[in-house]
């Protein structure tokens, strides 16, 4: 289900000066951390959760008074029940996820955002001038052209791109569910719905970096139609969940002062950065550093930048059953760990 990454700490950092100096810092981080020795945390392969990669690298988690356990996920819901195990104590993942984890009484809330607006809505080129001159009908006109619906793929219904999509074509007038023009199909993971771009398969996608850089990269026909600071400004996507235990340790505000650091890094030295992506998530660094100039590359560490919009995704993944009831801000984020900083 998950497999560990590299650890950093800073017990590990001083282990490397000399046992003396590991020795006195062990005997003193139960106090320095809360109680809290060690810290797990999840986080997936993807451009959202970048900032792990760079306090990973650049060594952040020597500033932090536990040991930092880095877990990798391929999926939210992988997450979700491994934190219901109680395996996990900080996760960076999907808000939508991270709404079902509370709903599901998992005492954690969000305390950071990792970026905002990341998603794009794609679809072939020779659709783009029609949705402009006709909007909602424009699926009709290339199922007739075509001969079949306009298909997109994305992540599976709930996730982020998909309720994304499902929120811009509500929008611009079209229910998938009631539109025989319109087909929405799911796709488990980004590379497989770079695959499905490429193969002809889909003929658009709701889908974050580094798809769009590879596409146009590759030439494809798949280009972008609108970013989600068209679609929905301020749109959440991967967040940054606390447990408990952890908010109500020194372990949390350390942490974010980290993914801070994290946050400001990537702006300021987007050529390391790209080397990051490359040692963590496997992107080649030349089409890594082309990505962070993307429009969808909007790397923050502030959840107060995302609260208004997170209302519309609590609200989609209540009516999809994910959640019981849709969650107030409240529940959902703890925001004084971040304003503390």
């Amino acid at each position: 289900m998950y497999e560990p990454t590299r650890t950093a700490s800073r017990r590990s950092f001083l282990a490397a000066a000399g046992g003396t100096a590991t020795v006195g810092l062990a005997g003193c981080l139960g106090g320095g951390g809360g109680g809290l020795d060690e810290v797990t945390v999840a986080h997936m392969p993807i451009y959202p959760d970048l900032q792990w990669y760079v306090m990973e690298g650049e060594g952040y988690f020597s500033e932090i008074d536990a040991e930092i356990s880095g877990q990798e996920f391929t999926d939210g819901p992988a997450i979700v029940q491994a934190l219901g195990g109680g395996d996990i104590d900080v996760a960076m993942f999907g808000i939508v996820p991270a709404m079902i984890a509370i709903d599901r009484g998992i005492s954690a809330r969000v305390t950071a955002a990792n970026i905002r607006e990341p998603m794009g809505i794609m679809a072939e080129s020779s659709f783009h001038e029609t949705f402009e001159a006709q909007g909602a009908d424009a699926f009709a006109a290339w199922e007739e052209e075509e001969g079949e619906p306009f298909t997109f793929g994305t992540f599976p219904q709930g996730s982020v791109p998909d309720v994304l999509l499902r929120y811009w074509l509500r929008d611009v007038g079209v229910d998938p569910e009631a539109n025989d023009s319109v087909e929405i199909i799911e796709i488990n993971g980004a590379s497989s719905v770079w695959q499905a771009i490429a193969n002809g398969e889909i003929d658009g996608t709701s889908i974050m970096e580094p798809v769009p850089t590879i596409a146009q990269a590759e030439e494809s026909s798949v280009t972008m139609l609108r970013t989600a600071a068209d679609v929905l400004p301020g749109q959440p996507a991967a967040v940054t969940l606390m447990s408990d235990a952890v908010r109500d340790s020194p372990v949390a505000a350390q942490f974010l002062e980290g993914h801070v650091r994290a946050t400001e890094f990537i702006e300021a030295n987007p050529d390391a950065t790209a080397a990051h992506v490359e040692e963590g998530i496997g992107m080649p660094a030349d089409r890594a550093r082309n990505a962070l100039d993307s429009p969808l590359s909007n790397f923050i560490t502030d959840p107060n930048e995302i609260t208004d919009a997170t209302q519309v995704f609590a609200e989609f993944a209540a009516g999809n059953g994910q959640i019981d009831e849709q969650l107030s801000n409240d529940r959902v984020f703890d925001l004084e760990v971040y304003d503390s900083l």
